[in-house]
């Protein structure tokens, strides 16, 4: 992604535009345009460090960046000097080369966010039938699995995939348009031939790798595009804290854990701590990205006709910023993802604390076919709960209320039945099904199209 945001590609992309277009022209007519012009430029596509540094002495002097690199381009290829950016405005390759990148760019993302999703699909499948105390209001609620509580995240991401894709495949390229979207430049080359000027658009777009160009345009391709993109972007931000938020509370409960290497040191004094510092981090750069989205709504708003400057400095800060902080919210997600950590023993004795409050209902069911009243047996169980409830609230004891069924004649009907009552299993629902049809369904649908892009590679990360 680095490399994608570099000066170089920025550049080496506006020569290549410079020498598509000279293809396009000298194909459709324009005698002006010669082999060797064309040779020299393809020769020189990829700009040179030395060249780079020529442009910016030479923009020191003309105050204009497009055309310190059409002089640069031209002293490397002077067959070609002068017919580089015949007809064209400096948006012809900035703007075209900015929506090459916007769409380069989600393809990186696609590729990490596949495999994000592919690992934590594993995780699901491989505890899927993991009873865990599931929370609403972080308060202890009805038991889901450890798998299940993943897909909630996978869902999500798939979303974020959808979206990435939808706006990546609707791209366009800005085309050939001149200065302020009306041709004119290339009608007055083409000598008022208009169906050359509309194949000249089409040839652009087709020597691209485009499928179409945006039918009409200002001097800039219209600024909600890049609303278009970033908003999957900053959704993909939303998706990414919540999932990291739930594994730092989870750390907290010490029930699941990000991945910790064993010479890793949590704190500075307290040498026992475990900080989920990978979630943080990724619950930090997500509050950036989903800021970032905002720099298009208002950029795109305050566009006065056909063009203003004022979009300029701020999409060159805004854009690469938000790609390259997705980016690396995914790398550090799928470094996450390859290495949860799952802590048994501390689920199973919190499922014990709870589970006996909400096997009551399981408890009156069963004395009910045993011939007892329900109201009867309803007031009994709701004294002894609260008397379990104080010991543990206020004592800081165990959750006793199941020995105190037991020691309960009244309930003795049902004693044998009490462990079979207290299988956490017997409260999961359906979570270990969904979680199966949903990652061999609904995943394996949704990944299909991205096949190659799965791969076994972790993503190490440096402190």
């Amino acid at each position: 992604m680095s490399s994608l945001f570099s000066p170089r590609t920025r550049y080496s992309t506006w020569r290549k535009l410079w020498l598509n277009l000279a293809i396009a022209e000298k194909q459709l007519g324009l005698t002006a345009i010669t082999d060797e012009a064309i040779d020299q430029l393809r020769a020189n596509v990829i700009i040179t460090d030395e060249e780079i540094d020529a442009a910016s002495a030479q923009e020191k002097i003309v105050r204009h960046d497009v055309m310190s690199h059409v002089h640069v381009y031209g002293v490397a290829a002077p067959a070609a000097a002068g017919i580089i950016h015949l007809g064209a405005t400096s948006c012809f390759v900035t703007d075209n080369a900015d929506l090459i990148f916007l769409r380069d760019a989600c393809d990186i993302l696609l590729k990490k966010l596949v495999n994000v999703i592919d690992r934590l699909s594993l995780f699901a499948l491989e505890y899927k039938d993991m009873p865990v105390l599931g929370w609403t209001h972080f308060q202890p609620a009805q038991l889901t699995t450890v798998g299940k509580r993943a897909t909630l995240w996978i869902q999500e991401l798939l979303w974020d995939l959808r979206n990435i894709q939808r706006a990546r495949d609707d791209i366009g390229l800005r085309g050939v348009k001149g200065t302020t979207g009306t041709q004119a430049s290339f009608l007055a080359l083409f000598e008022g031939d208009h169906d050359k000027v509309e194949e000249l658009d089409q040839l652009v777009v087709e020597l691209l790798g485009f499928k179409y160009a945006y039918p009409v345009t200002g001097q800039t391709y219209s600024r909600k595009i890049d609303i278009d993109v970033l908003s999957p972007l900053a959704s993909l931000g939303a998706t990414a804290h919540k999932m990291a938020t739930d594994l730092r509370l989870l750390a907290n409960l010490k029930e699941v854990e990000e991945p910790f290497e064993s010479t890793q040191i949590g704190s500075s004094a307290m040498a026992y701590k475990r900080n989920p510092m990978r979630c943080e981090r990724v619950c930090s750069l997500a509050r950036h990205l989903t800021g970032l989205y905002q720099d298009t709504v208002q950029t795109a708003s305050v566009q006065w006709f056909e063009r203003t400057l004022d979009d300029s400095a701020i999409r060159r800060v805004s854009i690469p910023s938000a790609f390259l902080t997705a980016d690396i919210i995914l790398s550090t997600l799928l470094n996450i993802t390859s290495g949860l950590v799952v802590y048994p023993k501390v689920i199973e004795r919190r499922i014990n604390s709870e589970l006996p409050f909400m096997a009551t209902e399981n408890v009156i069911m069963a004395m009910v076919q045993k011939g007892q009243s329900r109201q009867e047996c309803h007031e009994k169980i709701r004294v002894l709960s609260h008397q379990a409830a104080r010991v543990v609230k206020e004592e800081g004891g165990d959750n006793d209320l199941i020995d105190r069924i037991k020691g309960d004649n009244y309930f003795a009907p049902i004693w044998d039945e009490l462990d079979k009552l207290l299988d956490p299993k017997t409260f999961i629902g359906r979570a270990p099904q969904q979680t199966e049809k949903f990652v061999k369904v609904t995943v394996a649908d949704a990944l299909t199209p991205f096949k190659t892009y799965l791969t076994t590679e972790n993503v190490e990360l440096s402190v």
